[in-house]
């Protein structure tokens, strides 16, 4: 029975082929389009963690300013001390490593080639706190910090922009006024939600001071990185910090914060529950041309049946069970 109802069916389809590869289509987009639809989703969500992840491990910034909108500019609000990265790193012991920062977008030149890159001042710390690892040469000391040497680590898209496929380990650049052997490069880390990480110069936050933009105010570090130690509830380490920075600006309690903490875990948990919302809408979509496809199918099958119709009867007629 089963091999003779195989025969029938392959018999069948051979008649018509038409009928039988638009079934076979259906099918095909319906199934297809889940799969895509679900794949590009969890892709999506994979590429987002990963981008976060390479911002660094646990990640809190700290930064002058209201935060976003209108409230949030930083005009008019005093940086931060280097001794405010000192003493949260003093008195909360759920700090792994804190780095105080500062930026500055300069000129760079090597040879014929210039362009503007964002520099970054800081000191060792701020390497692993943010995950930056070495492709060549070496990261700059604390001995480096201390004697203010005119030294510099580099990301690979300025290494592209300035140095084409020649080996800049040990070569002098240009940076605003002063010059600056590059002692080592970054390994790539490629794009985030706020631009080229791999486009950086990073110094000695002293050289920076010293030899670039001068020290006119111990305020002068408009960044702090924090990162905390593994299992630290964020919330509850934001508000420690967020007491202790009250405390150093001498905010009174009727006052808003005049710094806002930007935290890289809840972004990453943000961001995968939007884009697992999405994964959710795109396989509602590919449910509907699945829908759509089993109509198709159902269609041809009643075509199908209707056409036979009369010669059921006939067959009926004569005395057949099946």
């Amino acid at each position: 029975m089963i091999w003779n109802a195989f025969a029938i069916a392959v018999r069948e389809i051979g008649r018509n082929l038409t009928r039988a590869f638009l079934t076979v289509l259906g099918i095909f987009i319906g199934v297809a389009s889940i799969i895509t639809m679900v794949t590009l989703g969890e892709g999506a969500t994979l590429a987002v963690k990963a981008q976060i992840s390479s911002l660094g491990s646990n990640l809190l910034t700290l930064r002058p300013g209201a935060g976003f909108g209108q409230r949030g500019s930083s005009a008019g609000v005093p940086s931060f001390t280097e001794r405010d990265a000192e003493t949260l790193g003093e008195q909360i012991a759920s700090i792994a490593a804190i780095a105080p920062v500062r930026t500055a977008s300069l000129s760079t030149i090597y040879l014929s080639n210039a362009r503007a890159s964002m520099i970054t001042g800081t000191t060792p710390i701020y390497f692993q706190i943010n995950k930056w690892s070495l492709a060549e040469g070496r990261l700059f000391t604390d001995l480096d910090v201390r004697s203010g040497s005119a030294v510099c680590v580099i990301g690979n898209t300025v290494r592209v922009e300035l140095f084409g496929t020649e080996n800049p380990i040990g070569a002098s650049i240009r940076i605003g006024r002063a010059s600056c052997e590059v002692i080592g490069l970054l390994a790539t880390k490629g794009q985030a939600g706020m631009g080229d990480q791999d486009d950086t110069i990073i110094m000695p936050l002293s050289s920076l001071q010293r030899r670039l933009i001068g020290k006119t105010s111990s305020h002068d570090i408009n960044q702090i990185s924090i990162s905390a130690v593994e299992g630290t509830d964020s919330l509850e380490l934001i508000a420690e910090i967020t007491q202790i920075m009250r405390q150093r600006r001498n905010l009174q309690s009727n006052q808003d914060n005049d710094f806002n903490i930007f935290d890289t875990r809840q972004i990453a948990e943000t961001l995968g529950s939007t884009t697992q919302l999405m994964t959710m809408l795109l396989a509602a979509v590919a449910g509907v041309s699945l829908l759509v496809g089993g109509i198709g199918i159902m269609n041809i099958m009643l075509v199908s049946v209707t056409e036979r119709t009369h010669e059921i009867g006939i067959r009926l007629a004569i005395g057949a069970t099946a």
